[in-house]
């Protein structure tokens, strides 16, 4: 008679793992490896390990291992980590709001700061000309606090459903907005000048989702009627938008 064994032991250890927003630190750093298979896609080499074993009446065992690649980038070896992994320059250059919505988001992130790595945080600065925008848009894997460095922004974000309440605030210099995890949020520059903010996240790679060109600017484009139906337009109205992305 045969029987059969499955063991899903570390995979049911490890499995809060595969839903952390970011991996933990198990060591002082794990300074992002810039050779890995994985830096292009952020999305690396912490296993987790299902092990199925069979065990026939000839008593034969089978193991087979299946590896899932989630969360993370692989570390540098410690020993070649250097001051310059933990190092960005250029922060308090000007970016380029010459664009069609007038600001410019600097990002500070695993890609750019490799040992940001299992920290758990981020950074931006955005850059607004006057009447600019960060438009509507989503962060998946991280929450936001924002500070005005100059100027006078307009800042808002929206609950979920069913209740889809609008939560704005006029920020000055000096002044902090929080904006939660998930949550459509913007700011706009409401002064005469242009204006700055720094933005922290709490996430190594937070991720955005822009409203807009998600809608309107998938590859491949989302069918029109369905948007036609979900905007309760035309959709002439919809290909016209869609045009623009």
């Amino acid at each position: 008679m045969m029987s059969r064994f499955i063991i899903f032991g570390f995979l049911l250890a490890t499995c809060s793992i595969a839903f952390a927003l970011d991996p933990s630190p198990l060591q002082d750093f794990c300074v992002a490896d810039p050779n890995s298979p994985g830096k292009d896609y952020i999305s690396q080499h912490m296993v987790l390990f299902a092990i199925f074993i069979d065990v026939h009446i000839h008593k034969k065992v089978s193991i087979f291992v299946y590896a899932v690649f989630v969360n993370g980038v692989v570390c540098k070896d410690a020993n070649l980590v250097q001051a310059d992994d933990f190092l960005f320059r250029g922060l308090h250059l000007m970016g380029n709001t010459s664009n069609d919505v007038g600001s410019n988001v600097t990002a500070v992130n695993v890609a750019s700061l490799p040992g940001l790595n299992t920290l758990g945080i981020s950074m931006a600065r955005i850059d607004f000309a006057p009447g600019g925008i960060n438009p509507p848009h989503t962060h998946p894997r991280a929450s936001e606090v924002l500070t005005v460095i100059e100027g006078r922004l307009l800042a808002g974000f929206v609950t979920s459903n069913p209740e889809n309440r609008f939560i704005t605030k006029v920020l000055v210099k000096g002044d902090v907005f929080a904006f939660p995890q998930g949550l459509i949020h913007f700011q706009k520059n409401i002064g005469k000048g242009y204006a700055i903010a720094i933005a922290g996240l709490s996430s190594q790679n937070p991720g955005v989702i822009t409203i807009a060109n998600a809608v309107f600017g998938s590859n491949p484009n989302t069918a029109g009627d369905v948007l036609a139906k979900a905007f309760q337009v035309d959709i002439k109205v919809v290909h016209q938008i869609q045009s623009k992305f």
